[in-house]
């Protein structure tokens, strides 16, 4: 009987360690180490720590863990912060997605690149100055509520509330979020939305029913980066939003002003870290999740 010969495909061997792509990668690797892991184990440790007399002590217990969950502000905080990052999720999204649409559909090649050259250029200047410019507008002197004295309205109060909040969150978030939408809308192939109108779909259906399907992971993924700056972000709800309801972001500068609690402050941080790691991966495994075919 002749003898079968045993085709090796490399499926079940090892992988041998490739220096030259380790290389490559080590210094995001390193990166990576230092800048995040490390600093994230660090204030993981941290929130087991005591504040003595203003001192920090290492030691590991639950007193910081125990105190800040049973403070009813606490719980309000993170309540309060996650709506907030999940409307400005929302009204972000729904508010780029028709601009991203036409940029993507509508207009010609040299208007798309002078539109995202436009969008991005508001990052170029500094965030605070941005909701400073806000703080002006937004007043109650301001140039909104001076306009709409001519007409008799007015005047309205938009600052130190949770408008002004949404506000601040947008003026961080929409751009990123139409640049994001505008590129996983441009890279839908065109010949399907034309089969779609072809077989009778109406606009609104084919946009319900072939482009938002086709375009699901980069509108998931912009909607993620949107709820990470907005859950994160200090200078809106303080600025605009008047810290009242604080979120966790103030929240932390609050606890650690008391008495030197950076333990404490530890835990609201490590609590938010968690948080948006959780978000994070049920974000990615949704964006990437393929459609099961009926």
């Amino acid at each position: 009987m002749a003898q079968v010969g045993h085709i090796d495909d490399g499926s079940l061997s090892p992988r041998r360690l490739d220096p030259y792509a380790l290389t490559w990668r080590l210094p995001i690797i390193a990166w990576q180490v230092l800048f995040f892991v490390g600093p994230l184990l660090f204030m993981v440790a941290m929130s087991f720590f005591l504040v003595k007399n203003y001192v920090m002590q290492e030691t590991f217990v639950f007193d910081n863990w125990a105190k800040m969950f049973s403070r009813n502000y606490f719980r309000d905080s993170y309540v309060y912060t996650l709506f907030l990052a999940t409307l400005s999720t929302f009204v972000v999204s729904v508010l780029a997605f028709p601009a991203s649409f036409a940029l993507a559909f509508k207009v010609s090649d040299s208007t798309w690149r002078w539109a995202l050259f436009l969008l991005i250029i508001p990052f170029f200047t500094s965030y605070l100055v941005r909701i400073f410019s806000w703080y002006v507008i937004l007043a109650e002197s301001g140039v909104i509520n001076a306009m709409l004295s001519i007409i008799g309205l007015g005047p309205y109060t938009m600052l130190n509330t949770m408008f002004g909040t949404i506000v601040g969150y947008m003026t961080l978030t929409l751009p990123l979020v139409v640049v994001l939408q505008t590129f996983s809308l441009a890279n839908i192939d065109r010949n399907l939305v034309q089969a779609a109108h072809n077989l009778g779909c109406s606009p609104w259906r084919t946009v319900y029913t072939v482009i938002v399907p086709l375009a699901k992971t980069g509108l998931i993924v912009a909607a993620l980066f949107c709820f990470i700056l907005s859950f994160g972000d200090f200078v809106s709800p303080y600025y605009l939003g008047g810290s009242k309801p604080p979120t966790l972001p103030i929240l932390i500068i609050d606890t650690t002003k008391s008495g030197q609690q950076w333990p404490r402050a530890a835990v609201v941080a490590v609590v938010m870290m968690a948080t948006l790691i959780t978000i994070a991966f049920a974000a990615i495994t949704l964006a990437y999740r393929k459609r099961t075919s009926r």
